[in-house]
């Protein structure tokens, strides 16, 4: 690969470790925080009176760390994939069918991005029963996780073009240890 395009995989990959830098600690502080809350809502029930708004934040806090972690997941190639077909293609053909697969899961993904953000705009009146908080910031993270999991994809498809056939890509194939 000549320099430029060396150049333009690596900024791809270094914007791509940035992302997971920052999502990262915020699913840990998420799952931290959801113990700690159901951890409350136990003991309130249990010991006193129980605390209203427990149920209403874990609940919200479990919708954003399902979102996060799955661009996590996406990110490392861990979602469900069937790859024995295109795993006894020859290196082109199977490396053309993951880069279709990609732009179908990019452009499922941008759909997401824009339907999400319509979604929460439609959403926005709406205010949960107990924190009164609007639930546009709870609809927010169907459109902010499409939006990163399209870049990962995006970069993707990028890495697949220019490594040429037998490159790794966003499936399991990234992610699955060598053949013994």
């Amino acid at each position: 690969m000549n320099a430029p395009l060396h150049a333009l995989t690596s900024l791809l990959q270094r914007s791509e470790r940035a992302l997971d830098a920052v999502i990262q600690p915020i699913v840990f502080l998420g799952m931290a925080a959801l113990i700690g809350v159901i951890t409350l809502q136990i003991v309130s029930r249990a010991l006193f009176t129980a605390v209203g708004w427990t149920e209403e934040v874990a609940r919200f806090l479990l919708v954003w760390i399902t979102f996060l972690g799955a661009s996590l997941a996406f990110q490392r190639g861990r979602h469900i994939a069937v790859t024995f077909v295109v795993d006894a293609l020859p290196a082109r053909l199977a490396q053309l069918a993951r880069i279709a697969a990609v732009l179908v899961a990019l452009g499922f993904l941008v759909a997401l991005v824009v339907i999400g953000y319509r979604y929460m705009q439609a959403q926005s009146f709406q205010r949960s029963a107990s924190l009164r908080l609007s639930m546009t910031y709870v609809y927010a993270v169907i459109p902010l996780s499409a939006a990163i999991m399209a870049w990962y994809a995006l970069v993707d498809v990028v890495e697949l073009a220019l490594k040429g056939p037998g490159a790794a890509g966003t499936g399991s194939e990234s992610a699955e240890e060598p053949p013994a």
